[in-house]
């Protein structure tokens, strides 16, 4: 997962949110009023995913600065991530297979032999 606090709305991503919100109501088909900002965060993403891996494609292993920017319709929350030199994209991927850092994933039950 990226690294950033939670909630409130960063004002420096005014215009990342107004990108964020436009492509939320052309996919929704509804007006850019009935989309409610939840957050608007900057991050630092653990590699070039964005935090928004996808399966089978290879991603630069270093941070990258970027931004998390959660908004709502019709009762759902919906996640546009940035980073680098690309724009605010819809993050589709549950929240359960997103990219975490490096290091930090679980530990496995070590697989010891039954004693005799």
């Amino acid at each position: 997962m990226a690294s950033a606090p939670t909630g409130g709305v960063d004002p420096a991503l005014d215009d990342d949110i107004e990108l964020a919100v436009a492509d939320l109501a052309a996919r929704l088909e509804v007006d850019e009023t009935a989309i409610a900002t939840v957050s608007a965060t900057i991050v630092t993403w653990p590699d070039g995913g964005l935090g928004c891996r996808q399966p089978g494609r290879a991603y630069t292993q270093v941070p990258v600065d970027g931004s998390e920017i959660v908004l709502a319709a019709n009762g759902k929350q919906y996640s546009y991530h940035s980073g680098g030199s690309t724009p605010p994209f819809l993050c589709e991927i549950p929240a359960t297979a997103k990219s975490t850092v490096p290091g930090s994933l679980p530990r496995l039950p070590s697989m010891t032999q039954p004693s005799s």
